[in-house]
């Protein structure tokens, strides 16, 4: 902020005083006549300066991107439903206690029973407390018993707020095995997973739930079902 200030403060001020060899002290006085007299540089470097850091910010997610496609669409350690194979894919991140995630499985559930060519990948992401977190881990270790999908679907559908108690209950409505899944939710696989999405996601520079990767888009907050299915459509070429 302070070069971007002087430059501009510089190439306002007279030639003569340009041309010659100024102390600190007469660059500061320079520039709080400049700002004094074009109010409007403060207003100007802060612009430019938030253009550079959205560029590089830009740069830095889209490096990213590029780098951890492999482990966004294809981690062993994701849940994910549809084809292993898939011509597009959807990575999807989200917190069972966001009322926009809620609203933003129903579109997905939608897509998938409407295109059974995508893949979705599951990110748990929890950030909204430690309901979200006990949550997150539950869905992870269903995956030992192969209900990953009915658990999920059960806690994104559940009314109220996931917390340990009603997050019990909706796993043995699934079926689940409730001294197993207490079990697994401590296990390896539960905290890497919740740990590389946090990576991810600040990596990406999502700030919230709920958050979608298809192709080369970033794109956070909820999305409609003809959203989905564009971007989608730009991944195939169509």
């Amino acid at each position: 902020m302070r070069n971007v200030i002087l430059a501009m403060t510089l190439a306002l001020a007279p030639a003569a005083a340009t041309a010659q060899a100024l102390t600190e002290d007469q660059i500061k006085q320079l520039a709080l006549e400049a700002i004094i007299e074009n109010p409007e540089i403060i207003r100007d470097a802060i612009v430019l300066l938030q253009e550079r850091e959205n560029a590089a910010q830009a740069a830095a997610q889209t490096a990213l991107l590029q780098q951890q496609r492999a482990l966004l669409e294809d981690d062993a350690n994701a849940p994910f439903v549809g084809p292993a194979d898939a011509d597009a894919v959807v990575v999807e991140f989200f917190d069972y206690n966001c009322p926009y995630c809620k609203r933003a499985a129903a579109q997905v559930k939608t897509l998938l029973e409407q295109d059974e060519a995508v893949k979705v990948v599951y990110r748990e992401w929890p950030i909204l407390g430690e309901g979200s977190v006990f949550a997150a881990r539950a869905a992870l270790a269903a995956r030992a018993q192969g209900k990953y999908e009915d658990m999920h679907w059960a806690l994104m559908e559940m009314r109220g707020r996931a917390e340990e108690a009603s997050v019990m209950a909706a796993a043995r409505n699934a079926g689940l095995d409730i001294d197993q899944l207490r079990a697994d939710m401590d296990s390896a696989e539960v905290d890497a997973h919740i740990e590389t999405t946090r990576m991810l996601a600040q990596g990406l520079g999502f700030t919230g739930t709920p958050a979608f990767v298809i192709g080369d888009a970033l794109i956070p907050g909820a999305v409609a079902l003809e959203d989905l299915q564009g971007y989608i459509a730009t991944v195939r070429g169509e």
